[in-house]
């Protein structure tokens, strides 16, 4: 049993469809539930950093997309005007709680080897002043996410975790877990609890593309999981459809499904 209420600096990431409509718009209900619950742990003393998606989804619903642009000028521009729309939210949202936030745009070539300590000196600040970041891809110019069609903002969260030297990573998605086989294809699926080791027979398990809006599926939650271990970092996956979840999760309710890293 893993103590996660002891946690204090917490990654979370926030997938599309956790946050917006299968029409690409706002769920708006959802949305200010989870900020309520992100708040009342932060006031609790966690130190939160939130990765976000959505930015393109919520581009899309706005610009009048009906499905994702196959053209990458298109999604940059989604995504540019979805960033907006993004930011406003969590900083209304926030605010009604006496909470600042801070927007963190990053790309892969900023991450790169010997180019992280600015990252990590923002980072440290930022949380030094009590303000939840809120990281993204900066998909408007950064478009290998866009054009390879992966799920780069789980791999983000957990080197944003290991940046953050984090206690804990925790991918809120529209699946409760790691299941042993398909629970959208197999109903007797069983929730796997906890993963000790990361090793092909779990990695055969993770299935294909996500949501129609989003661009994740369990092989990037997976690697992602990998990344976190391998610096210390305990990962869970939950379902991001129940907000309360992440009060259970810190009430050590057993939900979801818990990476363990070796320490």
């Amino acid at each position: 049993m893993v103590d996660l209420k002891s946690k204090k600096r917490i990654v979370i990431k926030l997938g599309t469809s956790t946050i917006t409509h299968k029409t690409g718009r706002l769920n708006i209900r959802r949305v200010e539930q989870l900020v309520k619950n992100l708040a009342d742990l932060q006031n609790a003393g966690h130190e939160l950093i939130i990765v976000s998606s959505g930015a393109l989804g919520l581009g899309m619903a706005k610009l009048g997309f009906s499905e994702k642009p196959k053209d990458t000028p298109s999604k940059q521009a989604c995504a540019a005007v979805g960033q907006c729309e993004l930011m406003y939210l969590y900083d209304n949202l926030f605010s009604n709680y006496s909470l600042n936030v801070a927007q963190m745009l990053l790309t892969k070539y900023i991450l790169l080897e010997g180019r992280t300590e600015n990252v990590q000196n923002a980072l440290e600040k930022i949380i030094e002043h009590g303000v939840i970041p809120i990281v993204n891809e900066n998909d408007t110019v950064a478009i290998d996410e866009l054009e390879l069609e992966v799920g780069e903002n789980d791999s983000l969260a957990a080197t944003v975790a290991t940046l953050a030297n984090a206690d804990l990573l925790v991918i809120m998605s529209d699946i409760d877990g790691l299941y042993d086989s398909d629970p959208r294809q197999d109903p007797d699926a069983k929730l796997i609890p906890v993963v000790y080791e990361i090793d092909d027979k779990i990695r055969a398990l993770a299935g294909g593309a996500g949501t129609r809006l989003g661009t994740g599926g369990m092989i990037t939650k997976i690697s992602a999981a990998e990344i976190a271990n391998e610096h210390g970092i305990d990962m869970v996956i939950v379902n991001g459809k129940n907000p309360d979840n992440l009060y259970y999760l810190f009430e050590n309710v057993e939900i979801g499904t818990l990476f363990k890293a070796k320490k």
